[in-house]
Formats: structure tokens, sequence, C-alpha cells
């Protein structure tokens, strides 16, 4: 199920890092995004998460980029979210 697995970096005000694994569990939890897209999920550590062939890179960081965002992780700019494939 868990066929891919993801880097995932955000960059806030220029500055790269991994994402913490806090945000990255309440993003992947349908409670919090209200969409099915990212169900199949599994946030492991700090930048790392594995999932299904449905979720594209893309789409994941899209999404999360907007979800940080909204909840004023930029510091009052957009969060961007940059993913690579493990």
């Amino acid at each position: 199920m868990y066929a891919q697995k993801f880097n995932v970096n955000v960059v806030i005000r220029g500055e790269a890092r991994a994402c913490p694994l806090d945000w990255l569990v309440r993003f992947c939890m349908r409670n919090f995004t209200n969409s099915a897209d990212f169900d199949d999920t599994l946030p492991i550590a700090d930048g790392k998460v594995e999932a299904s062939f449905r979720l594209t890179p893309e789409r994941f960081a899209e999404g999360l980029a907007g979800w940080l965002t909204q909840r004023g992780k930029g510091e009052g700019q957009p969060v961007k979210v940059q993913i690579t494939l493990d």
C-alpha cells in the first residue's frame, strides 16, 4: 500500500528544512484536511512520508503548502513545499 517514499522539505522565508513530523501527522489526518486524497499516507519521521501510488508528489506538496500557509506556519508568508522521491 505505501509504495512511495517522499522526502518533504518546507521552505519558509527562503530557508528549506525537513517538515516537522508533527505537521505531517496533523496534515495527513482526515479530520484536518477533510480530503480522502491523503488517507493512504504514513508520516514516519521529520521530512519522511510513505504514500500509495494514488497520491502524486505534486498533489501532496500543493495540499500541504496550502494547509501550512493557512495555519500561519509561514510566519506571514506562503509556505513552499518541496517533495523528492526516496
